[in-house]
């Protein structure tokens, strides 16, 4: 076992990103926080960062195909900058999926980084397994669908980046793997939980469930002004979580930062994505939380205990993201006596002129959030006489050329009527499309290997 591996001292686990686009400035308050930690109570410390979601993975496989040395995280470089020579100086791990469709140019992009900036050479791990395109059943299923595959992707678990941990990695890179098991794998690292450990594995599971959204358990999803009033959400800061050898976990943040950790703001996001409380699947456990025990021990300081576990499912899930088409969508708004009326006017006359496209309307601000592909919802609203309107029209086609028409007409609208259109925006990307499906969880292996350059002209 490595030095990261001692349970007789404490694990404090912080979180830098919650989705790929989070503030790049975060983390680093968290690191000070994990630093004073160190310095006070001893133990080990990992700086996670989790940026990779269904739609994320796939559009970063369509940037590797256009770009070899692309695919993993656009703001990797950003959120380490300020942070990499702190962790290493003080032996901060760092583990994230930020890895997405191209791990390996992740880590070459991450050793480069720590070059330009004169720290020592990191000791990274890639952790593989979970592209699964090459995998039988997925091929079977990628014949039966009406486009190319772009990407198909296992969610892993935890096993492979705690092996990384206890090798002696400094950061550890993984492409997807279950949001959780950025937690549960330096857990089990630390405290060398047995893999049937179940209560223990349910609980930081569950801790990891906690610190995977970033500020959303500090408040930010939380805040509703007047109804749930927070302080400073403009600086709000990032969870830290301190977990024990039972597999609880007491949440804070940094001191002197935004939001705030209490009851209410851990209770929300513990139920957060939750289908079923008493059986919260991940590819490390089953975690159930009908039993679990949210305690106020002081400010921004909760306590999460009594989570239990289930063994692990047999399979894992894989996502599947294929070829779709083309998605056109533009606006324009219109304001001041019968704004609406002219954008209903506006939207009939673009279903006249576009007979080959299925349009999709919203009013935004009047009637826009309902599941009305059809229209349905807003054809039954009467015409209220809102006087700041912006309409939004969208499409998709398989032919690009089609799908375009849309843009043209939404700009036409200026002049061709109805009176007083402006602020028109216009986009056009590839559509995909998501398919999921079980695979055994013995037939997808994951495994961690220890980046080394690529030889001088060698494709990563």
């Amino acid at each position: 076992m490595s030095e990261f591996h001692n349970p007789s001292l404490p694990l404090r686990i912080g979180c830098g990103a919650g989705f790929s686009g989070d503030r790049t400035d975060a983390a680093s308050p968290v690191v000070q926080d994990l630093i004073d930690g160190l310095h006070t109570q001893g133990g080990s410390a990992v700086l996670i960062f989790e940026t990779l979601a269904e739609r994320t993975l796939a559009l970063a496989q369509l940037a590797r195909v256009a770009d070899p040395l692309a695919g993993y995280e656009p703001l990797l470089l950003a959120y380490l900058r300020p942070v990499l020579a702190n962790c290493l100086t003080h032996g901060i791990r760092i583990v994230s999926n930020f890895g997405a469709a191209n791990p390996v140019a992740a880590a070459q992009a991450i050793a480069e980084l720590a070059r330009s900036l004169k720290v020592r050479a990191p000791r990274i791990a890639v952790v593989s397994g979970d592209d699964v395109r090459c995998h039988p059943e997925v091929l079977s299923l990628a014949r039966s669908l009406p486009r190319p595959v772009v990407s198909a992707n296992a969610y892993l678990g935890a096993q492979a980046i705690a092996q990384a941990l206890n090798a002696g990695a400094d950061i550890v890179v993984c492409g997807r793997v279950a949001d959780p098991s950025l937690t549960l794998g330096p857990a089990l690292a630390h405290f060398g939980w047995a893999l049937d450990d179940w209560d223990a594995l349910a609980g930081a599971t569950m801790a990891g469930h906690l610190l995977e959204c970033g500020a959303q358990v500090t408040g930010g999803y939380y805040a509703d002004p007047g109804f749930k009033d927070l302080p400073d959400l403009a600086h709000v800061g990032f969870p830290i979580a301190r977990i024990e050898a039972d597999g609880s976990c007491t949440l804070s943040k940094p001191p002197g930062t935004g939001g705030r950790i209490d009851s209410h703001t851990v209770k929300e996001q513990l139920l957060y994505e939750i289908d079923n409380p008493a059986a919260y699947m991940t590819p490390d456990v089953v975690a159930d939380i009908t039993a679990a025990r949210v305690t106020e021990l002081g400010p921004d300081c909760v306590r999460l205990s009594g989570v239990q576990g289930h063994s692990r499912p047999t399979h894992l899930k894989v996502n599947l993201c294929h070829e779709n088409g083309w998605f056109a969508e533009g606006e324009i708004s219109y304001a001041g006596p019968r704004a609406e009326g002219r954008a209903r006017l506006a939207a009939d006359i673009l279903r006249e002129r576009l007979p080959l496209l299925k349009l999709r309307v919203d009013l935004i601000g009047v009637s826009s959030i309902w599941a009305d592909d059809a229209g349905a919802v807003l054809a039954a609203l009467p015409d209220a006489g809102h006087t700041d309107v912006r309409l939004r029209i969208a499409a998709s086609h398989e032919d690009k050329a089609v799908a375009e028409q849309l843009l043209r007409e939404v700009n036409a609208l200026y002049t061709c009527g109805p009176a007083g259109g402006g602020g028109v925006r216009t986009g056009l990307r590839p559509r995909l499309g998501l398919v999921s499906c079980l695979l055994p969880q013995a037939s997808v292996p994951s495994r961690f290997d220890m980046w080394q350059p690529a030889a001088i002209g060698e494709t990563v």
